[in-house]
């Protein structure tokens, strides 16, 4: 009787194992680095109840195969946050935080509540998998699709849900790490589950990777504008959900879920090791480079996405979505080889292409091996080319070319008046609310 129930509760299939290892894994760093980091906090037993409740909660919710289960790990897993975030109650720039992160939250779960009641009323199922056996899409079940993504949206901080993200830096280090890592993976978690109907609509795919690298370009530039390292992740987060949101829309959904994989752990380093970033030894890259560095870059950019599609099993040039991610992978191995090439181009281009090769073959068989995880589930599906496709590929290419040849004028020109009046929008509309933002130290009520 007990096994018959917790059947209909959960269904652990290879998506659910693979998210309840990463977040074992991340929550075990982040645990073992608050134990020294948070040592003499008032707040310290409290801290550890939550996170452990919070983790708890997060593999609930990937393992949770009945929607209203689904949906009450998906609002515990938020509420647990939004306490670890503000920690400090007495500190108004916090509680401000997660007040702003609350509201987000609430209208992410009001749609998420809204698309799962709808599931309910057209097929009179709670069960996930039974749902995703649905081989036609009714008018009400694509509307469902559509809440549910504006969910999935407001959890990873996609544009214009990025408010809360960019706000959220108060919080602890360890918070900061675990939200960034973890939590804001949710809604790519939420679009692979119900990835099948998703696939059934080229239109919704196509909206969400529009969606997806009008986030990704944004995140990037605001990233290039902030004067401090937290800032600079959030932004890094906010571009990398940008990324995540562009391969479901691809229909290369296990290609998110390595990306998710990826960014979490690298993530969660990055957050835990940002104390010693000032300490770092800064290297001028010394942008624009040399013509012969670029040409050798991009010789070494070739190499690393040929690898990339060799070990991901996808072919090099091909007339599907997998092109689009054969074009990021040599904009990354390329931009991955410039540092290397520019102090003397000819002789680093051996390593250079060392490099670039292994780059490529570590990504593309992460790829490959989460498609051979999920590979029952049959969500790597490459979706036709269009339009928003090749405009958002061209778009990501722009972007690098500006970065590397025309961010820094000469010295003896003054930017035009529209450069700088896009400088400051673009500076101010990444910015954080200014209700989370402490002015000054007697502000700061750490107690």
């Amino acid at each position: 009787m007990t096994f018959s129930v917790l059947d209909k509760l959960f269904h652990f299939d290879r998506l659910s194992m693979t998210m309840i290892v990463l977040v074992a894994f991340i929550g075990l760093c982040v645990g073992s680095f608050a134990y020294r980091y948070l040592k003499g906090d008032s707040q310290y037993r409290t801290f550890f109840i939550r996170l452990t409740l919070l983790i708890s909660s997060v593999m609930v919710m990937v393992s949770a195969d009945h929607l209203i289960l689904l949906l009450v790990a998906w609002c515990v897993s938020n509420w647990l946050l939004v306490q670890l975030m503000i920690h400090k109650p007495g500190w108004k720039a916090a509680k401000s935080a997660g007040l702003l992160a609350t509201k987000n939250f609430s209208l992410g779960a009001i749609s998420v509540a809204g698309a799962f009641g709808l599931f309910y009323m057209t097929t009179a199922e709670t069960s996930i998998q039974a749902l995703l056996h649905q081989h036609t899409l009714s008018p009400t079940l694509l509307l469902a699709l559509v809440l549910l993504l504006i969910g999935a949206m407001t959890q990873s901080a996609i544009w214009p849900f990025h408010r809360w993200l960019l706000s959220s830096l108060n919080s602890p280090t360890p918070v900061s790490a675990i939200m960034h890592a973890g939590l804001i993976n949710g809604g790519g978690f939420l679009l692979v589950r119900f990835a099948p109907l998703y696939l059934q609509s080229p239109f919704l795919l196509t909206f969400i990777a529009v969606i997806g690298f009008c986030t990704a370009l944004l995140g990037t530039l605001w990233k290039l504008l902030q004067p401090d390292v937290k800032r600079m992740l959030a932004c890094s987060t906010m571009s990398q959900m940008g990324f995540m949101f562009v391969q479901c829309g691809l229909g290369l959904f296990p290609a998110a879920v390595a990306h998710l994989v990826w960014h979490g752990m690298f993530k969660a380093y990055l957050f835990l090791s940002s104390g010693s970033a000032a300490r770092e030894k800064r290297v001028d890259q010394g942008y624009p480079p040399t013509s012969v560095a670029f040409i050798l870059a991009l010789v070494c950019g070739l190499a690393g996405s040929f690898s990339f599609a060799v070990s991901s099993g996808k072919a090099w040039l091909t007339g599907d979505t997998t092109l689009v991610l054969n074009v990021v992978a040599f904009l990354a191995a390329s931009q991955f080889a410039l540092p290397m090439l520019q102090p003397k181009p000819l002789r680093t281009l051996p390593v250079a292409l060392v490099g670039t090769g292994l780059f490529g073959l570590v990504y593309g068989g992460s790829v490959q091996l989460i498609t051979w995880i999920l590979a029952p589930m049959e969500l790597m599906q490459p979706q036709a080319l269009n339009g928003f496709h090749i405009a958002g590929t061209l778009a990501l290419t722009l972007a690098w070319l500006y970065r590397l040849f025309l961010q820094k004028p000469a010295k003896a020109a003054s930017p035009a008046p529209w450069i700088l009046k896009g400088y400051v929008t673009a500076l101010n509309a990444s910015q954080p609310h200014p209700d989370t933002i402490t002015t000054h130290r007697n502000h700061y009520q750490y107690q």
